[in-house]
Order: C-alpha cells, then structure tokens, then sequence
C-alpha cells in the first residue's frame, strides 16, 4: 500500500513503462488483499461505502494503466519483428503504436489528477484495518489457528482451485478469460506469510503469463491490420501470424499442464471411454490454500 501511494503521486503522462506497470500490478494485489481478508461488510475509512467508492476509482485507474501497459508491451514485440523487405510496414506500426500510448498516457494522467489526493488518503487508512487484521491474527486466533480475514482468504483461495478445470476444454475462445482465473488464485496464494507450495505459486504465473503473450500477439495482428494496407503477400503480416501461432501453442500445453499436474479427473477413465478431463484439485492445491489460514 505505500508503493500504491508513492506510486500515485507521481504517475502522469511522462511515466515510465516500469511505473505504470508498476501501478497496474499494485491495484491488481490490493483488490485481491482486500476482497480475500476483508468481510463483505467491513468498510475503509470513515463514511459507509467508502471501501466500494475507493475500490471502484483503483478499479478504473487500472484499466486506464492496463490500456498504457498493452502499448508499451505491443510496442517492445513490434520492436522485434521486422521481416526484410517490409520496413515501412514496420515503421508504421509502431508510429501508430507510440500514437495510441500518447493518447492512453493522456488519459490515465487525467484520471489519476481527479482521484490522486483521496486515493492516496483511503490507502493511508486502509493501512490501519489490514494491520489491525493482522494484529488480531497474531493475538486473537480462533481454535484452528485462523481468524475470519485469513480463513476468508483461504475459503476463497479453495473455490478458486477448484474453479481450475472449468471449462472443461480450452481454446482460442477462452483461454484469455482462463487467465484471470489462474492469475486471481495466484493472487491470493502469494499472500501466505510461509506458502506451503511455492511451485504452484510459480506454474500459475508461468501459464498467466504465456497466456497474456500470446494474447498481445494477437491484439497486435488486430492493430496492424487496422493501419496497414498489406499486401497479398505481406511478410510483416505473415510473421505476426507464425509467431502468434507458436505462442498459443505454448499457452494451450503450459495450461494443460497445469491442469493435468494439480487436477485429477472425478471420474476414472472406463473401458471403451477416454479419460475424464481435470476437475478435481490435487492434496497439495488443497494444502496451499490452507497455508493462508496456518
């Protein structure tokens, strides 16, 4: 929360690419913190409904930094695809690309100025409710060793796990909306003060993260056929394509993975009949989530 707010005091149209992703990564853990430990009812800060108001302008700023973030992400693939031949395609995608973050920057600047100084203030006091969460788990654990922040964290971090082997199969449709799943559990996983399995922590942010590149490449497929006029036989284009292809390939197997290594079917595979898909987390998902509440 104090790199939030650092963070926040200095964010605008000039912001670095480390920054702004920065901020992005920060909202994303606090509104998992906040959602994991905090009853449904409990409030930050003075007023009523001053948790909603101030989740619902971090909520907003994200997506205004994730728009920035796409850019400087496109831009850094773009920078390194550049078929002989085809330079002034390649020239012209990234000007366009540098024109749509000038344009993003400018909007989270602005959207940072009208909510900068009451952010900065709900943070400073959201400081003192985790810290009295945690002070209470210190002092005053029920008889399993859990008060109701950290066994909220742990009963969320368990339906989560369990959501992993839905839908049953993954494709181009939906394994960006699949990323969420695995990337919120990771989330809330990494807030274990000791994590009972570290390597799960580490698999889920591996196939987050070949999910979001393959993502990029093909929201930059999107963009260039918007600007370019390609022809027939555009080596740009056909690049951007093989490379896409190769990291959905990628994302597909790391998911499948982690599926077949953590899940296990509900039902065993019969004579005559394939083998059930994943849905059922292993002993050790169930362990890991348990650890926030240890």
């Amino acid at each position: 929360m104090k790199k939030l707010r650092k963070l926040l005091a200095r964010i605008d149209a000039d912001s670095p690419p480390k920054d702004v992703h920065d901020l992005r990564t920060n909202i994303r853990r606090f509104e998992a913190l906040s959602a994991a430990l905090l009853p449904g009812d409990q409030k930050i800060g003075d007023g009523p409904g001053e948790r909603k108001a101030m989740l619902k302008d971090l909520g907003r700023l994200r997506k205004r930094a994730g728009k920035v973030r796409d850019m400087d992400v496109l831009t850094q693939i773009a920078s390194t695809i550049h078929p002989r031949g085809e330079e002034e395609c390649s020239v012209q995608l990234l000007e366009r690309l540098g024109a749509k973050r000038k344009k993003q920057a400018g909007k989270l600047a602005a959207e940072a100025d009208s909510v900068r100084r009451s952010l900065r203030r709900d943070l400073k006091s959201s400081s003192s409710v985790f810290s009295e969460i945690l002070q209470e788990r210190r002092d005053g654990a029920d008889k399993d060793g859990a008060n109701d922040g950290t066994a909220g964290a742990a009963a969320k971090a368990a339906k989560m796990a369990a959501r992993l082997g839905t839908p049953r199969h993954l494709g181009r449709e939906n394994l960006h909306p699949y990323r969420l799943q695995v990337k919120e559990l990771q989330n809330v996983l990494r807030m274990a003060a000791d994590p009972a399995r570290p390597r799960l922590i580490d698999d889920l942010g591996g196939v987050k993260d070949a999910i979001g590149e393959w993502h990029d490449q093909e929201e930059l497929i999107r963009i260039a056929d918007e600007t370019l006029d390609h022809k027939p036989k555009c080596r740009l284009r056909a690049e951007l394509k093989r490379v896409a292809q190769k990291k959905y390939d990628r994302a597909l197997h790391l998911a499948e993975q982690l599926r077949k290594a953590y899940l296990q079917s509900k039902r065993p595979a019969g004579k005559g009949r394939s083998a059930a898909s994943p849905g059922v987390p292993r002993p050790e998902v169930w362990e890991a989530t348990t650890s926030l509440s240890a």
